[in-house]
């Protein structure tokens, strides 16, 4: 039985859950090929760094849940969480994966609406008198 791996990539407000098995270079997401789900050429090539790094472009069967957020976070999510699972393959990946920036979770998210505010940061004009 060949091994699975797992691992969970996050940007802004998306997850995306990664399985890796061992296999011919298939990328599912959501059920769908992965470049069907990600029809921006820009996502798909996220998708595909962490692999082309480690150069094992045809050698894992990847299948993806990705929830929440929009396409371009799960994009990034989906990324995070290949890389993640790459270094479970083999952990000499590593300093490659760190180097591009790919085992970096990207934090940035939405600022909240603050009360009394009409806005995160925008403050409703001042008046002196």
């Amino acid at each position: 039985m060949s091994t699975v791996y797992s691992a969970t990539g996050r940007r802004k407000t998306s997850n995306a859950q990664v399985r890796l098995t061992a296999g011919t270079g298939k990328i599912l997401i959501n059920g769908r090929p992965y470049s069907e789900y990600f029809a921006v050429a820009a996502q798909q090539s996220a998708v595909l760094k962490p692999l082309e790094i480690t150069k094992t472009i045809n050698t894992f069967d990847i299948a993806v849940n990705a929830k929440g957020g929009g396409v371009s976070g799960q994009a990034g999510a989906t990324s995070l969480g290949i890389a993640r699972a790459l270094l479970q393959v083999n952990a000499e990946n590593r300093p490659a994966l760190k180097a591009e920036g790919l085992l970096t979770r990207d934090s940035r998210m939405k600022e909240r609406k603050k009360p009394g505010q009409p806005g995160a940061r925008k403050r409703f004009q001042f008046s002196k008198r």
